[in-house]
Protein backbone atom coordinates (compact mmCIF):
# COMPACT_ATOMS: atom_id res chain seq x y z
CA UNK A 1 0.00 0.00 0.00
CA UNK A 2 1.00 3.35 -1.07
CA UNK A 3 1.89 6.44 1.10
CA UNK A 4 -1.14 8.13 -0.81
CA UNK A 5 -3.53 5.04 -0.88
CA UNK A 6 -2.81 5.49 3.99
CA UNK A 7 -2.85 9.10 3.61
CA UNK A 8 -6.64 8.67 2.17
CA UNK A 9 -7.93 6.82 4.68
CA UNK A 10 -9.76 7.36 7.73
CA UNK A 11 -8.76 6.69 11.22
CA UNK A 12 -10.99 3.72 11.68
CA UNK A 13 -9.90 2.25 8.69
CA UNK A 14 -5.87 3.24 9.69
CA UNK A 15 -6.51 1.24 12.74
CA UNK A 16 -7.89 -1.71 10.73
CA UNK A 17 -5.09 -1.51 7.96
CA UNK A 18 -2.83 -1.41 11.00
CA UNK A 19 -4.37 -4.73 12.31
CA UNK A 20 -4.42 -6.61 9.30
CA UNK A 21 -1.03 -5.64 8.15
CA UNK A 22 0.66 -6.81 11.63
CA UNK A 23 -1.29 -9.69 11.17
CA UNK A 24 0.04 -10.57 7.96
CA UNK A 25 3.52 -9.96 9.31
CA UNK A 26 2.73 -12.59 12.15
CA UNK A 27 1.83 -14.72 9.49
CA UNK A 28 4.74 -14.25 7.39
CA UNK A 29 7.29 -14.68 9.93
CA UNK A 30 5.38 -17.64 11.45
CA UNK A 31 5.53 -19.27 7.83
CA UNK A 32 9.26 -18.44 7.25
CA UNK A 33 10.02 -20.25 10.66
CA UNK A 34 8.57 -23.35 9.59
CA UNK A 35 10.34 -23.31 6.11
CA UNK A 36 6.69 -22.80 3.90
CA UNK A 37 7.56 -19.05 3.13
CA UNK A 38 8.05 -19.05 -0.74
CA UNK A 39 7.90 -14.94 -1.25
CA UNK A 40 10.71 -13.43 1.45
CA UNK A 41 9.57 -10.12 0.21
CA UNK A 42 6.30 -10.14 1.72
CA UNK A 43 8.00 -9.97 5.01
CA UNK A 44 9.73 -5.97 4.48
CA UNK A 45 6.75 -5.28 2.21
CA UNK A 46 4.61 -5.47 5.49
CA UNK A 47 7.23 -4.07 7.64
CA UNK A 48 7.12 -0.74 5.35
CA UNK A 49 3.21 -0.80 5.35
CA UNK A 50 2.77 -0.85 9.20
CA UNK A 51 5.88 2.22 8.88
CA UNK A 52 3.65 4.05 6.28
CA UNK A 53 0.52 3.40 8.50
CA UNK A 54 2.51 4.44 12.00
CA UNK A 55 3.78 7.38 10.29
CA UNK A 56 0.27 8.61 8.73
CA UNK A 57 -0.92 8.35 12.37
CA UNK A 58 2.05 10.24 14.02
CA UNK A 59 1.40 12.90 11.44
CA UNK A 60 -2.23 13.21 12.59
CA UNK A 61 -1.71 13.14 16.10
CA UNK A 62 0.61 16.11 15.61
CA UNK A 63 -1.37 18.42 13.55
CA UNK A 64 -4.28 17.58 16.46
CA UNK A 65 -2.10 18.95 18.69
CA UNK A 66 -0.81 21.76 17.15
CA UNK A 67 -4.45 22.81 16.32
CA UNK A 68 -5.70 22.63 20.12
CA UNK A 69 -2.44 24.44 21.10
CA UNK A 70 -3.72 27.54 18.93
CA UNK A 71 -7.32 26.81 19.80
CA UNK A 72 -6.01 27.62 23.50
CA UNK A 73 -3.85 30.68 22.99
Amino acid sequence: MDIEKVRGLSDGELDEQLLQAKQALWQARFALTTRQLKDYSTIPQARRTIARILTVQRERSDERSRTEQEITR
